[in-house]
């Protein structure tokens, strides 16, 4: 079967290091400029938008928003926003986020090619690779990732725009119906979390915050001192378990913000749990769609959420701050 019809061949923790790929594109973001080691065998086009590498070397490369083309020899290459093109022999790991791989006829790449929003193509039916290598191709968001590339300021301050709003409505249907399912299933749950939050808010998003900070620590540590498998299943854990407390927490958060607001805009006659979940929901919605403000309140949201779930079977009494 050719390489360039491939879509996702398997994806399995022990034998593909895409952690790799998902820390190596952290330091991208971080930094937000192509960092490689000071050597003369790499080179960038007049257009600025294109770095060449050439001669032999063990050079790891990682760049941000720029194409690749490695002529020679290079460990490994990582690329965020741009395409990697191989003419000559990469014995690593090839990998990129909203750009394609390209490999050249006589091009060999000896370790796993990742592609998160393109392509995978080879000139040959059967490409130099090592034998037990995996590919994996996610060719959605291709676009997006590129003009994040490009200008990651913008992830901070969307556009408004028909598709923006379009997104935010049915965000608000999305929370609403997941707000509403949580509390008819397991009331008993949310309205003690709702408490907690109204008895010791401060102590709460202390706690949260810790967690979330002592979880984020332990995912790049295991990345970094673990073996691939064995950290590649410690941080999807631990990824699933941050999802499913924020899932919990946000519906608590709107329940608690939307009760709040029907206290104040609404006369008693017309309360309802319904009517608050909405309220809620909306609030919210709004508060995550305000330019910049949007991740500090993300961030208050994980924490929130976080330290619901740490505070959950407490016996000690809650007090207010």
């Amino acid at each position: 079967m050719s390489y360039q019809n491939t879509t996702i061949n398997r994806i399995l923790f022990p034998q593909i290091p895409f952690w790799h790929l998902i820390g190596g594109t952290i330091a991208i973001l971080l930094f937000q400029f192509v960092i490689f080691a000071q050597t003369p065998n790499i080179t960038t086009l007049e257009d600025e938008q294109t770095l060449i590498i050439e001669g032999n070397s063990d050079t790891q490369v990682f760049s941000f928003g720029k194409n690749v083309i490695v002529k020679q020899q290079a460990k490994e290459v990582f690329v965020f926003g741009g395409n990697v093109t191989i003419e000559g022999r990469v014995e690593g790991d090839v990998g990129t986020i909203g750009g394609s791989v390209i490999q050249k006829e006589n091009a060999f790449i000896g370790g796993d090619v990742i592609v998160l929003g393109g392509t995978y193509q080879s000139e040959i039916q059967k490409p130099l690779r090592n034998a037990g290598k995996e590919t994996v191709i996610i060719g959605i968001f291709e676009e997006e990732l590129r003009n994040f590339a490009k200008n990651p300021t913008a992830v901070f301050s969307p556009t408004l725009t028909w598709g923006f709003v379009a997104q935010r409505i049915v965000s608000v249907l999305f929370w609403f119906l997941i707000s509403f399912f949580f509390t008819t299933i397991s009331p008993g749950a949310v309205s003690r979390a709702v408490a907690r939050f109204q008895l010791s808010s401060l102590k709460i998003v202390g706690i949260g915050f810790s967690g979330f900070l002592f979880t984020t620590i332990g995912i790049m540590l295991s990345v970094a001192f673990l073996p691939g498998y064995l950290s590649g299943v410690i941080s999807l854990m631990m990824l699933i378990l941050m999802f499913l407390a924020y899932v919990f927490g946000r519906v608590a958060l709107q329940v608690s913000t939307g009760k709040l607001l029907q206290k104040y805009l609404l006369p008693e006659s017309k309360h309802s749990e319904t009517v608050a979940i909405l309220l809620g929901v909306v609030a919210w919605t709004i508060i995550l769609s305000i330019p910049y403000i949007w991740t500090f309140a993300l961030l208050l949201l994980f924490s929130v959420s976080i330290g619901l779930v740490f505070t959950a079977k407490t016996k000690n009494q809650w007090q207010r701050v």
